[in-house]
């Protein structure tokens, strides 16, 4: 973190309003928190939705589901605590493979069809109505979602390493899972079916009792990518139209089957070039991006300036969103697979990332004005932010601004719920904080299932801290930082 300001180390909120106008003069935030009485708490409806405040509690995995797909001990009480948190969207739970062989991870819940996945997710459910209650809060204007996802080119469905499945060939992603050849491509044959199991796991999400489904389009897995296949040949490539079909063939085949269940889509609305380890100084690095010009590989993305977005075709698919009738949107930026320090901004990077380029910081401010971007040309969709986290104690200030000036319609909250679920409820009942338990983005969440474990704050949850893998993974970090 050579060169840049900490959370930690700014000392007062009058020092962090300080600079973040010094890095970007036109944002800012609110000096006093009203929560209860304040923009947060306020109450929101959805396409017939009532959602109670406006702090949304983000998908998570935690790569602990069982090998046949069912959640674990260890699922359900996150989930619990996801209920605890006060959020009154659970923007769903986390991604919810719809296939075998479309999981991230081998511990990733999926759609099993030898298991009782209804009981399952019903399960998962019921966790979140607990936690809830165990905060003191009802059910009314709790709105709880389930994220249907296919990993595409970053499916990892055993131990034995990747198992891509990609909509098109990627010069500088293919390297990183092992492509060398075409077998990975899935076929046009492969997508209708594919459409109708997106199908399958919405109705027994509504089986369940979900109020909604998410069609995850972000972070580089399969509908991401299809975003971007313009060099994919045939009916799913291309053009707009092609490159978006897939995902207008999974929306009519949910509608089909589950015409009463909302549809939510969490979406990275632009992406850079791919980032990666610059050997001689550690920091995150566009490498190869002169040599790529005109780069073609990314969404939202500017072909002869890729560290730049561009917003005609983000805004198309706003825009096509609007048209379907879809208005839960939430939005992210880039991929954790090649672009961390943006997706999720940390002072400390996981154990396969870089150092931050950038002052972590300024990649939350690009967050927040894509947000805002994106909220002055489509005001009638229900946007949600992301990248709050690392703003850590200034968390609530800057939210509160946002949302209250209209910038943005709801906040979600990620990886502060793992290390300190009541955030949220302290913040919405006029709670003081508990710095200790603050996330301080070590990204241990993150190295745990890079390096085969399940994720959880090992740092500062005593649920975790007491497990084995919390000094292997502090020892690691350590190590980390010492070769800075």
């Amino acid at each position: 973190m050579a060169g840049f300001r900490t959370i930690a180390s700014l000392g007062s909120l009058g020092a962090f309003r300080d600079y973040l106008h010094e890095l970007v003069p036109e944002l800012d935030c609110v000096e006093e928190i009203a929560g209860s009485e304040g923009p947060l708490a306020q109450a929101a409806e959805v396409n017939g939705l009532h959602i109670g405040n406006r702090l949304v509690c983000h998908p998570m995995e935690g790569w602990d589901a069982t090998a046949s797909g069912l959640p674990s001990e260890y699922t359900l009480r996150r989930w619990r605590n996801f209920g605890r948190s006060g959020c009154k969207l659970v923007w769903g739970g986390e991604a919810f493979a719809v296939q075998q062989n479309g999981r991230a991870n081998p511990n990733q819940l999926f759609l099993n069809d030898d298991q009782d996945v209804l009981g399952g997710l019903r399960a998962l459910r019921q966790e979140v109505l607990v936690g809830h209650a165990e905060s003191g809060l009802d059910e009314q204007g709790l709105v709880i979602g389930l994220q249907l996802t296919h990993s595409g080119r970053w499916s990892r469905p055993s131990p034995a390493g990747p198992a891509p499945r990609t909509a098109c060939r990627h010069l500088q992603l293919d390297p990183r899972v092992g492509i060398d050849d075409d077998s990975c491509l899935l076929d046009d044959s492969e997508l209708a079916p594919l459409a109708e199991r997106y199908a399958d796991a919405a109705q027994l999400a509504q089986g369940a009792g979900f109020d909604f489904v998410d069609v995850k389009v972000c972070h580089g897995y399969l509908l991401h990518e299809f975003l971007a296949a313009r060099e994919r040949p045939g009916p799913y490539g291309g053009d707009f139209a092609g490159r978006t079909r897939l995902f207008r063939e999974i929306v009519a085949a949910i509608r089909a089957r589950c015409p009463d269940l909302e549809i939510g889509v969490r979406v990275s609305i632009a992406d850079v070039f791919p980032h990666q380890e610059d050997p001689a100084s550690g920091l995150g690095a566009p490498t190869g991006m002169e040599q790529a010009l005109p780069y073609h590989g990314g969404f939202g993305v500017d072909a002869q300036d890729p560290l730049k977005h561009d917003w005609e075709e983000p805004f198309a698919f706003l825009g096509l969103l609007q048209e379907l009738g879809i208005r839960l949107v939430n939005l992210t930026l880039s991929s954790p697979y090649w672009c961390p320090h943006l997706t999720r901004p940390a002072a400390y990077p996981p154990s396969d990332g870089y150092q931050p380029p950038e002052d972590p910081l300024l990649s939350v401010t690009r967050q927040l004005r894509a947000a805002r971007h994106c909220k002055a040309h489509f005001p009638e969709l229900f946007l949600i932010g992301t990248g709050y986290t690392y703003l850590q104690e200034y968390l609530a200030h800057v939210a509160e601004h946002e949302v209250g000036h209209g910038h943005v319609d709801a906040v979600g909250v990620g990886r502060m719920l793992l290390s300190y679920p009541e955030f949220p409820l302290h913040v919405l009942n006029d709670q003081p904080l508990q710095f200790k338990r603050l996330c301080r983005t070590f990204s241990d969440c993150t190295s745990g299932p890079r390096n085969g474990m399940r994720s959880g704050c090992f740092p500062l949850d005593p649920y975790y801290r007491a497990m084995p893998e919390a000094q292997q993974l502090r020892l690691a970090r350590k190590r980390r930082m010492d070769t800075v």
